[in-house]
């Protein structure tokens, strides 16, 4: 008897976990990826130092996720970031918990990573089928353009693990969507998700200050004040403190057409003792050296202070300490999805069932990005989409051996 054959479309960490469990279960799997070699957004990731998951309880994981949390919970609790570190053991990768408690290889890079589970992928019968780019359905089986025309898959269940719209160039655009949703499956529309923004700096500041990083800062938005810190661009702002908050501020832009970063660019003093230790700087002091020596503030986070607030030297020094208490730097727009980490948006969460499966269509299944939840960084995102795939991977084996 022929074992039940399972299509994985996409070749990221979600399509790649999702072909293991089911060939682990016992179907004969073939992975189809529009790109030259799978894993290639793994690979990017992997360049500075390839988060994969974060130690923290797993209460406090869960909450990362937010209001996707209730439909995501299963398949975390069958596979959180202890889980993965486990599974990274088995293929002889070894992790490493930092000091901000985000787990990464030893070797900080996903290459031995890729390497390794390609091999034990290959080791499970899958066949990997590159440079297939799915382009739509024929009835009940996938249609796929290659370097040799049209060609046309059938399979007993297929696991979609396609992605969102951030990082194209890797793979992961969203025409999926187009493909999805004449079949009357809610899509919601894509959004960037750990993104940069945009700032109208000056040119001076600009000049001045593109790439210098902030450090030892705090940020305020609706999700609440945290510690951190971010880059200056030419264009705005970026960085993992950013990319806390981008969630909150881009939903600010959209429902207002404006955002506000709270920026605290002296945590470490209250606004009394700021203002205390302004106001006994002499009168003839420069303005640079009132802040140096006053505040311990120089370099970009003077130029913070100069740039948002002109008349910031005729303040007196209890409004100049509010100002660098809580310095409110005006936000023009997101940076493009195509830049973005991650994205929000895509399959809505109550057009599946338990295990990723489309109620729309019996025996087709999606995994990842492509399913509509947001995280921060840190983690939380591969952690998700490993967890997803594999419970999607689980249930297309079932759905075909039946």
């Amino acid at each position: 008897m022929m074992a039940p054959r399972v299509g994985i479309v996409g070749g990221g960490p979600a399509g790649l976990i999702a072909a293991e469990a089911a060939a682990m279960a016992g179907a004969q799997v073939a992975l189809f990826d529009a790109m030259p070699s799978v894993g290639r957004k793994l690979l990017m990731a992997g360049k500075s130092g390839l988060n994969l998951t974060h130690s923290e309880e797993h209460e406090a994981l869960l909450g990362r996720y937010g209001a996707a949390r209730p439909r995501l919970k299963a398949a975390l609790d069958a596979f959180d970031g202890a889980a993965l570190r486990q599974w990274c053991a088995e293929l002889g990768v070894e992790t490493f918990v930092g000091s901000s408690g985000r787990v990464f290889p030893k070797v900080m890079k996903a290459s031995p990573l890729l390497r390794a589970w390609i091999s034990r992928l290959n080791d499970l019968g899958v066949t990997f089928r590159t440079r297939h780019r799915w382009v739509g359905f024929d009835g009940a089986a996938l249609l796929f353009d290659t370097a040799q025309g049209r060609v046309t898959e059938r399979f007993d269940a297929v696991v979609l693990a396609l992605g969102g719209a951030s990082w194209p160039r890797l793979g992961s655009d969203g025409a999926w969507a187009s493909l999805l949703a004449p079949r009357g499956i809610a899509i919601a529309p894509m959004r960037p998700a750990n993104c940069g923004f945009e700032v109208a700096w000056s040119p001076l500041f600009v000049e001045r200050f593109s790439g210098a990083p902030v450090k030892a800062v705090t940020a305020t938005s609706a999700v609440g004040t945290l510690p951190g810190e971010f880059v200056v661009t030419r264009w705005g702002i970026e960085g993992s403190l950013v990319y806390a908050h981008s969630a909150a501020l881009r939903d600010d832009l959209e429902r207002d057409g404006t955002a506000m970063l709270q920026l605290d660019l002296a945590p470490g003093r209250s606004i009394e003792r700021l203002a205390r230790d302004l106001d006994r700087q002499p009168v003839k002091t420069s303005f640079s050296n009132r802040l140096r020596k006053g505040a311990g503030l120089d370099g970009v986070k003077l130029g913070l202070v100069r740039e948002v607030a002109a008349d910031a030297a005729a303040l007196a020094a209890d409004d100049l300490a509010r100002h660098i208490k809580a310095l409110a730097l005006p936000l023009r727009r997101t940076r493009p999805i195509a830049e973005a980490i991650s994205t929000a948006g895509g399959l809505a969460l109550d057009a599946v069932d338990e295990n990723f499966m489309l109620k729309a269509a019996p025996g087709l299944f999606v995994a990842g990005e492509m399913l509509d939840w947001e995280a921060p960084t840190g983690g939380y995102l591969l952690t998700a989409c490993f967890a997803t795939g594999r419970v999607a991977g689980l249930a297309a084996a079932r759905f075909a051996a039946n």
